[in-house]
């Protein structure tokens, strides 16, 4: 019988496009699937040793990390004194957790994750603090708690300082349902407007039909009918890396076939199902639309429970709001104020085209942006409810997670103690 790793080992570049599918050993995550015909991402060489496996983790997801200031950085397992930690859970790579094509260990988050890997490490954390006696190892990374990477929005500190907010700060306590009464709310889903290039950014820049569209190289045809990210990479070079390393444009920057709805794994409308993405797919062709693409462009495609439910939430009467004029610049929440956050670079402030970047956990979100309007408790407790989640933050949460609770208790005993 020929093994998959014989097989690898005659090279996968022998297999194009849905033959490579006869190598995987099992399901992809929903964070790697779109480029599981692409092995070479991840398995550079056959037979693919646990450093150049780990070097491939690190290309994509480094800068990441590096981003969130790790909480587990490789450097915490190479320091001598934590080698017998490392006996138990080697967390200089990746794979020793993230553990790909294992559907069985596959946890909501869309990646594999063992549940008891903070026990390994952190088995007598009752005795240090009571607060946590009695509770299960697999509950360590609940919504709320603990994240491995990137605790930022769940350190102690940064806890007890916003332990005293209200629910909703000024601006979301102000601008209520009341306030947009006798707004005209236009629809949530309107048709794209019609190509206004006289009125586009572009064309008040002095940008020229052939700074889109002429051909990249002498070799190629004069003319770029549909215009590549990479074309736009010439004067956007940051949104387009966020865009190809997020969900809707990995498959193009790993040079495959770019993305199409209709291989998504969330429901998708089915008018949209041949739909490829790419930055034009959002910004209609020369008008490049903020508003549509912010949120009609979204639910032109997407048509899970959470997109749905914009239409009739708080949120949304918060963006027709803004839109139609009653409300002021920068008080609507758009599906974009979430997924794509405004993040400073410099002297200037764009827009993250990565919408996977604070979602995963979800807790994310806090920071950039829950905080601009809600308190950190109020935030906690709606992002660890999942039918509030699914109804897109319809209600106040119906659940509540004592993090800051515990972070309060364990300050007033260090006070009581020194």
């Amino acid at each position: 019988m020929v093994t998959t790793a014989a097989l690898i080992g005659l090279g996968i570049t022998a297999f194009r496009g849905d033959q490579r599918t006869a190598l995987l050993p099992g399901a992809t995550t929903h964070g790697h699937y779109q480029i599981e015909l692409s092995c070479e991402s991840c398995h550079t060489a056959a037979f693919t040793s646990a450093d150049e496996m780990q070097q491939a983790c690190v290309d994509c997801h480094g800068e990441e990390l590096s981003v969130s200031e790790d909480s587990h950085p490789k450097s915490k397992f190479t320091d001598p004194r934590n080698a017998s930690r490392v006996a138990r859970l080697d967390a200089r790579y990746c794979v020793t957790c993230h553990t790909e094509h294992r559907p069985e260990a596959t946890a909501t988050m869309g990646l594999s994750l063992p549940d008891d890997y903070c026990y390994q490490c952190h088995l007598d954390v009752a005795d240090e603090r009571p607060t946590h006696e009695g509770l299960g190892f697999d509950t360590c990374a609940d919504a709320g708690c603990h994240n491995f990477h990137d605790n930022r929005a769940l350190y102690e500190d940064f806890l007890v300082a916003h332990s005293l907010e209200t629910a909703n700060h000024p601006i979301a306590t102000v601008l209520t349902r009341s306030s947009l009464a006798e707004a005209d709310a236009p629809p949530v889903l309107v048709d794209a407007p019609p190509d206004g290039w006289t009125g586009s950014a572009h064309h008040l820049e002095g940008t020229l039909c052939a700074d889109c569209h002429d051909a990249a190289s002498p070799t190629d045809a004069g003319w770029i009918e549909d215009v590549p990210p990479a074309k736009c990479a010439d004067c956007h070079e940051q949104q387009v890396t966020g865009f190809g390393t997020g969900r809707h444009g990995m498959r193009w920057a790993a040079d495959l076939s770019p993305m199409t709805a209709g291989e998504a794994r969330l429901p998708m409308r089915n008018e949209a199902a041949d739909r490829q993405l790419d930055c034009s797919t959002c910004h209609t062709s020369h008008r490049y639309d903020t508003e549509v693409a912010a949120v009609d462009a979204c639910l032109g495609c997407h048509d899970d429970e959470h997109s749905r439910a914009y239409a009739t939430s708080p949120h949304a009467e918060l963006w027709w709001g803004e839109v139609s004029g009653v409300l002021p610049e920068g008080s609507g929440v758009s599906c974009a104020t979430c997924h794509l956050p405004r993040v400073a670079s410099g002297d200037r402030v764009r827009v993250q085209h990565n919408q996977n970047d604070n979602l995963r956990p979800n807790e994310k979100m806090i920071r950039s942006v829950c905080v601009n309007c809600h308190g950190v408790g109020f935030s906690i407790d709606a992002l660890a409810d999942r039918a509030l989640v699914l109804g897109n933050f319809d209600a106040a949460p119906g659940v509540h997670v004592e993090s800051i609770t515990m972070a309060t208790g364990r300050l007033s005993e260090r006070e009581r103690t020194e």
